[in-house]
């Protein structure tokens, strides 16, 4: 794989950091790179476990990803949060409808951007899909961006206390094809109907086990 085409100088340097460590700690598997979009803004929506998910799907995007981060990053030092900054990430009040943050991620993807977004929220213990909440869909609808649904499965087993360098494990990361919503961005009904459709891929991307609440609508006759 090759650094983002749109990527900025400080992310270069960090992917072929990146480069240079991944074979190390795992053996990635990427697909489906060709469905995020060569130009223009998106979201990547991507499930959320207790591995590294937001550094895996960074690495493997073919497009810089810009991340929300929590709020309290950006108190530790001034030269962290120039960092986080220089890196495309910026700072979301959680537990709060930020709506500072929130206009800012619309304008991101709406100047051409890509944002990358967990819309279970709140990381999976067991790997297994969550309920996804509206956030995607509301950003997206706004800004009039498809949405990508990715996945990556068991990036925890990348991680130091579970790693082997004599048996390194593998990870995958999976993207699918986009997904555009239609309709007003303040109807809960559509922002619920566009969030199910962003789920359903997500889950149609993993394995059975970890499809969650969705693998009856994966299951289900079309």
């Amino acid at each position: 794989m090759k650094p983002p085409h749109d990527a900025t100088r400080l992310w270069r340097t960090l992917w072929r950091v990146a480069d240079a460590l991944v074979p190390l700690y795992c053996r990635l598997h990427v697909a489906g790179r060709e469905h995020v979009p060569a130009t223009g803004g998106c979201v990547l929506a991507c499930n959320h476990t207790m591995g590294p998910d937001y550094f895996f799907l960074a690495y493997a995007s073919p497009r810089q990803v810009h991340y929300m981060a929590k709020a309290e990053l950006f108190q530790i030092h001034p030269l962290l949060s120039r960092l986080l900054d220089a890196a495309g990430v910026f700072p979301v009040r959680r537990g709060q409808r930020d709506q500072v943050a929130i206009q800012r991620a619309v304008e991101l993807v709406r100047s051409g951007r890509v944002l990358g977004m967990f819309p279970e929220g709140t990381r999976s213990r067991s790997g297994v899909l969550q309920r996804g909440r509206t956030g995607v869909a509301r950003i997206a609808l706004q800004a009039g961006v498809p949405v990508v649904p990715a996945v990556v499965i068991d990036a925890e087993k990348a991680m130091p206390g579970h790693w082997r360098p004599w048996r390194r494990p593998q990870v995958w990361v999976r993207f699918g094809p986009p997904l555009v919503g239609e309709g007003d961005p303040g109807d809960p009904a559509v922002l619920q109907a566009f969030t199910q459709a962003v789920m359903v891929a997500m889950a149609g991307l993993l394995p059975p086990e970890r499809q969650g609440e969705y693998a009856a609508q994966l299951a289900a006759p079309r």
